[in-house]
């Protein structure tokens, strides 16, 4: 799993351009406040592991991410753009929803961005150190 975390003062996204057919349809966006986002590639490799263990690996990362950015808002988006290993869509949408209900039950404000489009971003992040954080999982 390849992981790009973008610490923003503003983030939002429009839907653009709907790439999964069975996918319901999506007409508005959404802007966000002191947020970090979350790009992530989930690779076929980790459709081998056991899908809780990703599940926590991913969510201990971005807590952690939050924490250094002194954010408790934290919004997923399927980026399928950081390796050329892709996992199903099945197995990359249960890990999206499992992180979100773990971090919502951990005291976060958690949302993901429509799954299965490609969208119109606004991304306002400020420049030092910890503002982006790349890794692989």
């Amino acid at each position: 799993m390849k992981v790009l975390v973008i610490y923003c003062k503003e983030f939002s996204y429009f839907p653009a351009t709907k790439t999964l057919p069975e996918i319901e349809a999506v007409t508005s966006g959404k802007t966000f406040d002191n947020c970090i986002v979350a790009f992530i590639q989930v690779e076929s490799e980790d459709e081998e592991k056991e899908l809780a263990g990703r599940e926590k690996k991913l969510v201990n990362h971005l807590k952690w991410t939050a924490r250094k950015n002194n954010t408790a808002t934290i919004v997923l988006h399927s980026f399928a753009h950081l390796s050329e290993s892709k996992a199903s869509i099945d197995f990359t949408k249960a890990l999206f929803d499992l992180a979100q209900k773990r971090l919502f039950n951990g005291g976060y404000t958690t949302e993901q961005t429509p799954f299965g489009y490609f969208l119109d971003l606004n991304i306002n992040a400020p420049g030092f150190s910890l503002a982006r954080i790349w890794a692989t999982l």
